[in-house]
């Protein structure tokens, strides 16, 4: 049965497609619930009437972030100030850090919702990029929903209320997972957001054009879409000798499932990919001022999620200057081989054990435990 509870009202935001996908499954399991916010198509359909387009949000990079400074801080604003309107009895934030803490902090600042909690949803890497975030998330937040156990200590250390309730992609996705893949489909994902989009599309057209000439013939192209880059994507391909099929992102599973090899630019579409045990090749381009500052300060030595999760390189991950047309072209060659696949596929089944926390989907655990809390 699910949770619900008369009278609450929820402030709910997600910046980017994954978020968004997971905000709708937190919104339908508290039917009932008043909901008002921020969030893409996924949440709309679930009811949500949404301030302004996420694609607004929808950037990542140090430099890239910057270069929309303007438009982030309007959207910052108009946030704070809704908020503060609605006095709901919880703003929900999921991903999205830096638009999430930005928009939280100056709510706090405003002194005029003492009675509202702050909660957080996706633990940020701090892994990765060292504890001290740690230490500001506990200053913001209330309450943080962590997806692997072994995040909790990084934020309970500092006295922030931490709890673990799995990796939500890991739900449903067990029906599409396959062994052996029938057609020789390449789906090549460039993106979520607009920024990604413009440096990796340009990479996947030689890379298409470059496996036609050597050969590679009867192979099929697709690119899944989401709304905030579609008609780029639709545009962009026009000029493409080799023409991908596009689909939606509601029919992307289907399109995964059976998939050949992946070519994916680093995210959450890799997780996916790995708990589908689809052979995929990761690949990132961003600004180089960016890819300098990330060598600096990162901790860990990959960026995708299954790789960092079993310590050792599972998928390939070309990033930087290595995500080009050559060197992307020579992995997939190597992915093609029966013997690479297999380990590949192994590796990726023992990994299945670290996305699932409980029995229960991570939207359930995040919903019930908010209505508690209230």
């Amino acid at each position: 049965m699910k949770p619900t509870k008369n009278n609450i009202k929820i402030f709910i935001i997600a910046g980017e497609v994954s978020g968004d996908v997971l905000g709708a499954k937190i919104m339908r399991e508290m039917p009932g619930i008043d909901f008002v916010g921020i969030g893409g198509q996924n949440m709309i359909d679930a009811g949500l009437k949404s301030l302004f387009p996420i694609s607004d949000l929808a950037v990542m990079g140090v430099f890239e972030v910057l270069a929309h400074a303007k438009t982030l801080t309007q959207r910052i604003k108009q946030a704070v100030a809704a908020i503060i309107s609605e006095k709901p009895d919880v703003v929900l934030t999921i991903d999205s850090p830096g638009f999430a803490k930005s928009v939280v902090k100056e709510v706090r600042k405003s002194g005029k919702l003492s009675k509202t909690k702050f909660y957080h949803v996706v633990a940020p890497q701090v892994w990765a990029w060292g504890e001290k975030r740690a230490k500001k998330y506990a200053k913001i937040f209330d309450k943080l929903y962590a997806f692997f156990d072994f995040e909790i200590p990084y934020f309970t250390k500092y006295g922030l209320d931490t709890v673990a309730v799995g990796h939500p992609i890991s739900d449903g996705l067990e029906k599409y997972k396959k062994t052996v893949q029938d057609e020789k489909i390449i789906t090549l994902v460039p993106g979520s957001r607009m920024s990604e989009v413009k440096k990796l599309l340009p990479v996947f057209h030689k890379t298409v054009d470059m496996l036609y000439n050597c050969g590679y013939r009867d192979y099929k192209f697709v690119i899944p879409t989401v709304e905030t880059t579609d008609n780029y994507i639709r545009q962009n391909i026009k000029n493409w000798k080799i023409k991908p099929t596009l689909i939606s992102a509601y029919a992307r599973y289907d399109a995964y499932a059976n998939t050949y090899i992946a070519i994916v630019a680093s995210g959450t579409v890799s997780a996916e990919l790995a708990i589908m045990h689809i052979p995929t090749i990761v690949v990132y381009k961003m600004n180089p001022l960016t890819v300098l500052l990330a060598h600096v300060l990162l901790k860990i030595k990959w960026a995708s999620l299954v790789n960092i999760l079993m310590n050792k390189t599972i998928f390939p991950e070309l990033l930087g200057k290595h995500a080009n047309p050559s060197e992307i072209i020579d992995v997939l060659q190597q992915l093609t081989l029966p013997n690479v696949r297999k380990v590949m596929v192994d590796d990726l089944k023992n990994a299945d054990k670290k996305w699932v926390h409980s029995g229960k989907k991570p939207a359930y655990l995040i919903a019930t435990d908010v209505l508690k809390s209230i």
